[in-house]
């Protein structure tokens, strides 16, 4: 047996590996990421990065990178493609969606972690596992064997390790198949857009959504194309759009194309012992909103930290618990509001009725910015107890003395923002920065965050405070 030194293997290097792999890189943690697949996918999709995977990006320093390579748009209209304006009052210093081709995203959250120390290795399998009191035992296609503290199946929907673990997937299976691609269309703008609203009085989900430069993002019922297991084609698309709205738009030069169901699954739990499970391995749904990478990542920067601490041997009891406490909830939360979508884009009566309703309602502010929100991730709060609205929520990216208070996120600690100046971090200062700064844009006296952004204490009292940073970040250095 292979003996290697890994503190965590992670399965599977999509958005989610990639992030949680270069989380625990930042706190030293020997990890080695294995991916099945040899070659990056050969279709180039794009995918929407929300408002709170783009303040964690900043977080980590990595927001410029990605925004060379995408095209920012309005944070507003994902609520079940109802076309309504972004807010305007989104609190939020990256209030925007960025569309980015997703092997770009892969490719530079692998560079980031492989620049910080991690190892990837692509074509490696997970086919088996034995976790003991002391760790995991990892068995790759091909009989390689190797030793690790911790496994973590970011590996997908269809996830080995979640199988193995013995690990429950309820839910419900698909019941509609829908096609989704990216395609040129040579039919003219204003007629395609004519058509789409037509159609999209009787059947859903249906769009021709412009990119530019004649590229639409096209997505149409399935009913009686093939079997699912068989990639569709462009020949399927313009067979559905035909029957669907009349007319196939002309519709070339595919970038990608793909199927989906709207299969909707929510692990039992995210741990079993060693073995722990994030993004898609631990939740399925439609891609209505666009919500799936961006619930991974978060997924990662939540876990990263608290793994992290575990194996460095400073976390306190309990502290990797809150992973499965705090996330689950946010994914239960994320299948609500997308079966909500879903049936918000039926073609009946009754859901077309509330979907005119909700239109209607959407038109107040409030409406509208609280759906967004939603689907930006950006009204999580988590449970801290008792206290202010802010505990437990994530701070915005305010301005600091030094510029801005990303900026000083970027190392993954806990962090003190102090405008009293009086207080300070004192025995836990290895684990936790103090930036004292009145001029902070801030309304309370000071703010303890997480690695993750979160507020994990407001107040003016170092016994307090010493009690929190106890707390969040164990017993103090010695």
């Amino acid at each position: 047996m292979d003996s290697s030194p890994f503190d965590v293997v992670i399965a599977g290097c999509g958005p989610t590996g990639a992030t949680l792999a270069a989380e625990l890189r930042l706190h030293d943690v020997r990890v080695l990421v294995l991916e099945q697949d040899t070659e990056p996918a050969s279709f180039v999709r794009i995918v929407g990065l929300h408002v709170r995977s783009l303040e964690l990006m900043a977080m980590r320093g990595l927001l410029d990178r990605l925004l060379e390579h995408g095209r920012q748009r309005p944070a507003g209209g994902f609520f079940a493609a109802i076309p309504k304006p972004a807010p305007p009052d989104l609190d939020s210093a990256h209030a925007y969606l960025l569309g980015i081709p997703q092997p770009v995203v892969v490719r530079l959250l692998e560079d980031h972690a492989v620049a910080l120390g991690a190892q990837v290795r692509h074509g490696a399998a997970v086919v088996d596992f034995e976790q003991d009191d002391d760790g995991v035992t990892v068995e790759l296609a091909g009989g390689e064997r190797l030793r690790t503290r911790y496994l973590v199946g970011c590996d997908g929907g269809r996830s080995t390790v979640r199988k193995l673990s013995g690990i429950g997937f309820p839910g419900e299976p698909s019941r509609t198949e829908t096609l989704m691609g990216e395609m040129a269309a040579t039919a003219p703008p204003a007629a395609i857009a004519a058509k789409v609203r037509e159609v999209g009085e009787t059947h859903r989900p249906f769009w021709l959504r412009p990119f530019g430069g004649g590229v639409y993002s096209v997505v149409v019922p399935a009913d009686g194309i093939g079997d699912r297991a068989t990639p569709p084609t462009l020949d399927d698309f313009r067979q559905q759009l035909r029957a669907v709205a009349g007319t196939d738009f002309g519709v070339h030069s595919p970038r990608w194309l793909s199927r989906f169901g709207d299969a909707t699954r929510l692990a039992e739990r995210y741990q079993a012992g060693r073995v722990l499970l994030a993004g898609d391995a631990a939740h399925i749904h439609p891609p209505t909103g666009g919500q799936g990478l961006n619930l991974g990542v978060q997924d990662a920067f939540n876990l990263g930290w608290k793994l992290a601490a575990r194996i460095r041997g400073w976390a306190p009891g309990g502290l990797l618990d809150t992973y499965e406490a705090e996330r689950r909830p946010v994914a239960e939360a994320v299948l609500d509001n997308t079966r909500a979508q879903m049936e918000l884009m039926s073609p009946e009566p009754g859901p077309r009725a509330v979907r005119r309703l909700l239109t209607e309602l959407m038109d107040f502010a409030e409406v509208n910015r609280h759906l967004i929100e939603k689907i930006a991730a950006i009204d999580i709060r988590y449970d801290f107890g008792p206290g202010p609205d802010l505990l437990g929520r994530r701070l915005r990216d305010i301005d600091v003395k030094q510029g801005r208070l990303y900026d000083r996120l970027h190392r993954g600690r806990g962090l003190l923002l102090d405008r009293t100046e009086r207080l300070g971090t004192g025995a836990w200062s290895d684990r936790v920065d103090h930036l004292p700064d009145p001029t902070a844009a801030l309304d309370v006296p000071a703010v303890l965050l997480r690695p993750d952004g979160h507020v994990a204490w407001i107040g003016d009292d170092q016994r307090d405070l010493d009690d929190h940073l106890a707390r969040w970040f164990g017993s103090p250095l010695q």
